[in-house]
């Protein structure tokens, strides 16, 4: 899983979700990609998916680019733990994203491949994404 090597602080707040994504809304790299259209979490286990199911459709053909890390922690109590007594531990890490955000890029397949290695990948994730093609090939 994808998880940060070092961080300042254990544990963060919440926070919101507020506005587009300007940063990382185009693709950079390859000439497909996937772009988230809600705001929400995409955990570590969620990436990794998506990740695993584009790879085995791709067979190793092209190359992908997961354009976003799980740099947010988040905390769990234990089960039946009574209220109160602070905040729980780290469970698990989440990509904060932003509608706009270009979640992963292929480039080397056909049209066809991408979109539906791409396809396969939305299904593992929480929020309504739409598949993007750049203009031209040529980067």
């Amino acid at each position: 899983m994808l998880m940060p090597k070092k961080v300042k602080y254990r544990k963060q707040q919440r926070g919101r979700m507020r506005g587009k994504a300007w940063r990382g809304s185009e693709l950079s790299f390859g000439d497909f990609g996937l772009k988230v259209l809600e705001p929400g979490w995409i955990s570590d286990r969620q990436i990794e998916a998506s990740r695993v199911a584009m790879t085995r459709f791709i067979k190793r053909g092209g190359k992908i680019w997961i354009r976003l890390f799980p740099d947010k922690p988040v905390t769990k109590k234990p089960a039946e733990t009574r209220m109160g007594k602070g905040k729980g531990a780290p469970d698990h890490w989440v990509a904060v994203v932003r509608p706009g955000k270009i979640l992963f890029e292929m480039e080397g397949v056909s049209v066809t491949d991408a979109a539906e290695a791409m396809r396969l990948a939305a299904h593992k994730l929480p929020l309504r994404t739409k598949f993007v093609a750049r203009e031209t090939s040529a980067h």
